[in-house]
Order: C-alpha cells, then sequence, then structure tokens
C-alpha cells in the first residue's frame, strides 16, 4: 500500500514551469517532496486520516520564486529603520528621517559615540522620482539629528547621503574621488568606496542581525519567495542564516555569495560552491566592476547623456582577471556585478580567459549589452543574473532617459538575452524584495525587446535563478521527486498581464509547510 501523503492541495490550477508547462489541479507532498501531479481526483487517493488539505478554490499554484541577487539584511533594515522608497520629493525623505531620529531619541542617548545606535539611518531612497531629481545633501541632513550622525542611502546602495556630523566623522576614510563636493566643499553626497565605512559603520551585530533578517525572511515569504541568493560581505548573516537552520528557525533556502574579501578564508576552510545544507549553501564569490546608472558611475564605452564621463572602476579589469582566475582555480562560482557595456566586455573577457563553462558563472545586473557580447556570454555558458524591476526606469522622461538617452531602450533586452540563448536568472536586488513587480516590469517593458511573455518572466525567477544556484534537480519547477516549495497567486497572471504587480499572494510554502498563509 502506497504511504499516505502529509499534504494534499487540490482545486488549484498548478503550473510546473517546466518545457513545456503542464497544468494541473492539484498535488501530494510527502516529507517535504512533491510525489503526486493530477487531478484532484488522483491526488486524492494519497489522501490519509492524517493527511493535511488545502483547497486552493481555483487560485494559482506556481514553484516557489527563487531571488537571485538579495541583499536580506538590507531589506531588513528598510523594514527596522527609515524606509525613505515611498517619499516622493526630498522633503518628504527628511520628514521620515526626522521620525526616525525622534522614535530612537532615546536609544542613542545611551549609545556610545561610534555605536551603531547612535546613527539615524534610512534606505531606499530614489531622487529620480522627485521634482528636484537631486540627491539629498547634507545641508537638507543637517536639521535631522541635531548632533547626531544621519546616513541616508539610495536605492542602489552605490550611494549615500550624510549629514555633517557623519561626513565629518568619516571624510578620512572616504576616498577624496567618490566624495562630490561644489566649489571644493563636500556636498555630503558620496558614491562607491566612500560609501564602504558608513556600511562598516552601521554594520549590526549578531543579535541585531537575526532581527534584520526576520522581519526580511517574513517580507519575502509574503511575497512568495522560498529561495534567495544573498550577496554577503563583513557581514554576521552567514552565521545567524547557519544558527537559524539548525533551530528550524529559517523560513528561505539561502545561497551564500561571498565577497571576493573573503576567498582566502572560504579556501582555507575548505568551503567550496554548493558546499552545506538543504536550507544554507555557499554559492559564487562577488565581486564589482563598475558602480551604477543612478550614480553615473557604470562604465561605458560612451559618454553620459547627461555628463562628459564614462563612469568608472570600482574594480579595475586587471583586478577582476586575478579575481576570476582564483576563485576557478580553487573550484568556486564566480560572479561579478557589471551594468555598463565596457564593464560587462572586462567580464565576459576575463570569464574567457579563466573562466570555465561548467562552472555557471554569472553577470549581475548585465543591464547594456550588444548582440556579439551576448552570443560570447551563450558560448562561454554565463548565466545573465537580471534585475527585471530596474525597467521601472527605462521609460521616456525616466532615469535612464536622462543618463543614457536613446541607450535607454538597449538595457535589459530580455528578450534577446532569451533568443540568444543567454540563460536567464531574475532576482530583486531587494529595490524592492518582490518578484511579482519584477514579472511585472519584464511582461509590460516600455520597448519590445525588453519583454517577455508571461511564462518566459516566471521561469526567470523560477527555474532559471535554480539553475543558477545549481538547484535545479530540486528547485524551479514542479515534478514528483522536487522539494515542495510553492507559491500560491489570488490570480492568474496569464490573465492578469496588465495588472502582474496587484497579484496578491495567498500562501508561501517550503518543504510543504506554511511560510505565508493569507488563504
Amino acid at each position: 500500500m502506497t504511504d499516505a501523503a502529509d499534504l494534499v492541495i487540490s482545486d488549484g490550477v498548478v503550473h510546473t514551469l517546466d518545457e513545456p508547462d503542464e497544468v494541473y489541479e492539484a498535488v501530494a507532498v510527502r516529507d517535504g517532496t512533491v510525489v503526486r501531479l493530477g487531478s484532484t481526483h488522483d491526488v486524492e487517493f494519497l489522501a490519509g486520516p492524517e493527511t493535511e488539505r488545502i483547497d486552493l478554490e481555483g487560485r494559482v499554484l506556481l514553484p516557489g520564486f527563487v531571488d537571485a541577487h538579495t541583499h536580506l539584511t538590507n531589506a531588513g533594515r528598510s523594514l527596522v529603520h527609515a524606509d525613505l522608497s515611498p517619499a516622493g520629493s526630498a522633503d518628504e525623505a527628511v520628514d521620515l528621517l526626522a521620525r526616525r531620529a525622534a522614535e530612537t531619541a532615546d536609544g542613542a542617548s545611551a549609545a556610545d559615540a561610534g555605536d551603531p545606535a547612535e546613527y539615524v539611518l534610512g534606505f531606499g531612497y530614489d531622487e529620480s522620482t522627485w521634482p528636484e531629481g537631486e540627491y539629498l545633501t547634507a545641508a537638507q541632513l543637517d536639521s535631522v539629528g541635531d548632533d547626531r550622525p544621519v546616513v541616508a542611502f539610495r536605492e542602489d546602495m552605490h550611494v549615500a547621503s550624510v549629514d555633517s556630523v557623519a561626513l565629518e566623522r568619516h571624510r578620512d576614510d572616504m576616498p577624496d574621488d567618490d566624495v562630490q563636493t561644489t566649489d571644493g566643499e563636500p556636498t555630503g553626497v558620496v558614491v562607491e568606496e566612500a560609501v564602504d565605512p558608513l556600511y562598516e559603520a552601521v554594520e549590526p551585530d549578531p543579535g541585531d542581525t537575526r532581527e534584520l533578517i526576520e522581519a526580511a525572511q517574513a517580507a519575502a515569504a509574503s511575497r512568495g519567495v522560498t529561495g534567495v541568493h544573498d550577496m554577503v560581505r563583513r557581514s554576521h548573516a552567514p552565521g545567524v542564516y547557519r544558527e537559524m537552520a539548525a533551530t528550524d528557525d529559517l523560513d528561505v533556502r539561502v545561497r551564500l555569495n561571498y565577497w571576493t574579501d573573503h576567498l582566502d578564508a572560504l579556501i582555507e576552510t575548505g568551503a567550496r560552491t554548493n558546499h552545506g545544507s538543504e536550507m544554507v549553501q555557499t554559492g559564487a564569490v562577488k565581486t564589482y566592476t563598475d558602480g551604477s546608472f543612478g550614480g553615473r558611475t557604470a562604465k561605458l564605452s560612451e559618454p553620459y547623456a547627461d555628463g562628459d564621463g564614462t563612469g568608472q572602476w570600482v574594480v579595475d579589469p586587471a583586478e577582476l582577471r586575478e579575481h576570476v582566475r582564483r576563485a576557478t582555480a580553487h573550484g568556486f562560482q564566480f560572479t561579478a556585478h557589471a551594468i555598463g557595456d565596457e564593464a560587462v566586455r572586462a567580464v565576459v573577457e576575463a570569464y574567457e580567459t579563466h573562466g570555465d563553462p561548467d562552472a555557471r558563472h554569472r553577470i549581475e545586473h548585465v543591464e547594456l549589452v550588444d548582440d556579439d557580447l551576448l552570443d560570447r556570454m551563450a558560448d562561454a555558458g554565463i548565466v545573465a543574473s537580471v534585475q527585471p524591476n530596474f525597467l521601472k526606469w527605462a521609460g521616456e522622461d525616466g532615469l535612464y532617459d536622462a543618463r543614457l538617452g536613446d541607450r535607454r531602450t538597449r538595457t535589459n533586452r530580455l528578450a534577446d538575452y532569451r533568443d540568444h540563448d543567454v540563460r536567464l536568472a531574475f532576482g530583486s536586488d531587494c529595490m524592492p524584495l518582490d518578484p511579482l513587480l519584477g514579472v511585472h516590469h519584464a511582461v509590460n517593458a516600455p520597448a519590445e525587446r525588453q519583454r517577455l511573455g508571461v511564462t518566459d518572466a516566471l521561469r526567470a525567477y523560477t527555474g532559471g535563478a535554480a539553475y543558477a544556484g545549481f538547484d535545479e534537480d530540486r528547485l524551479g519547477t514542479l515534478a514528483p521527486g522536487k522539494r515542495a516549495d510553492f507559491v500560491v497567486l489570488a490570480d492568474s497572471p496569464w490573465e492578469n498581464p496588465d495588472a502582474i504587480r496587484e497579484i496578491d499572494v495567498a500562501a508561501t510554502l517550503v518543504d510543504g509547510r506554511l511560510t505565508h498563509d493569507d488563504l
């Protein structure tokens, strides 16, 4: 006699998102694994007296979303500190920071100088949507915290704005070229490596890191996320993830992509790509190459439309090639942040020289590329880890129009990536952490070659991301033997392609266990 299922989910529209995408009514789960897909009648035969049941009442069930590029502690910071993403102007952002200063005044007064609790922190502002269209400055932030250091991080994390207290405290640790000035005086706007001392100053301790991760994983589950590829650097997060997994408190699968700062330690400890457990694994080794379009620091072959420069190298091509050579030689997957076409070219050349097609090396963001680079990426087996939510900036009069002019429609050409056989993995970069928002932008992008159909867009956030993490045998599609990681949607994205971002997540399950329940 066949063992009874632990869970039967029935009366739904169950998409496998495999090729082809097969559709069923029901799915049965045993020991955290899919054991049967079929009609409700067929799957009900696996139900026993102890079987848990979920009636989908016609809702859509998909493989759980795997977010291939996150900064989960930063997502938690936006939930714990001032969330500046709703601000529609500089004044609104300053008001949000002032409220946070008032809320934390007692803790700040008891904190020692330099303690992260002393700082007033805000995350996620996007000046490109404001009437002013300008970064926050020290002159604006000086009214927020009296004698407290104030730091407002831009959404892309490559730009930060500080008040005079924070500027005076950290100026000596900031490279001059990354501190913006007017008439020789710092404005309070810093970019790239000048942002690093700020992150180091406010790095949370293990207890606070756990608080941030718990907040972020709850938010992730509410958006249908069952797995993340987290980019970690000088953080307590890896240890916290493992502690939470050991006590069954981790509700999302985590693949840790460590910065090149950690490569020596990874080699010495014997850690390698794909080592780990069902819930926490070592992923790639990561580096920057360039910056961002928002900060005018992404490295371009032609000047910015609103400036004379072509961006900058954060890590130059020679250093990049050495990182790739060492990581590949020691059996690591490698991934490099590259947004501008010159930066992408440098990464492709490094992978062609020192890479391994079987290593599934990745490029994060890979926003501006020509057809030659796409062909070379496909030939080298490079995964394009793309953030479709960035397409929100690609419309007329948007940020990319200002920065790039006519090149805005050449960014994130998702249909061309697909047609050139480049593996696509979608992630959010926590801007915000919301796969359905990303799918919406991929389906409804401004230019035709930037758009994907609903099925292809969903596959990039499921099977594509699973492939980028060597996880396609257990995640990313639905089939017997695969893990029971599901997202249940209140409405069908195929029937509502113009309003995918409005669709509610009704439930999220990891190993057949509810991590979010709004059924």
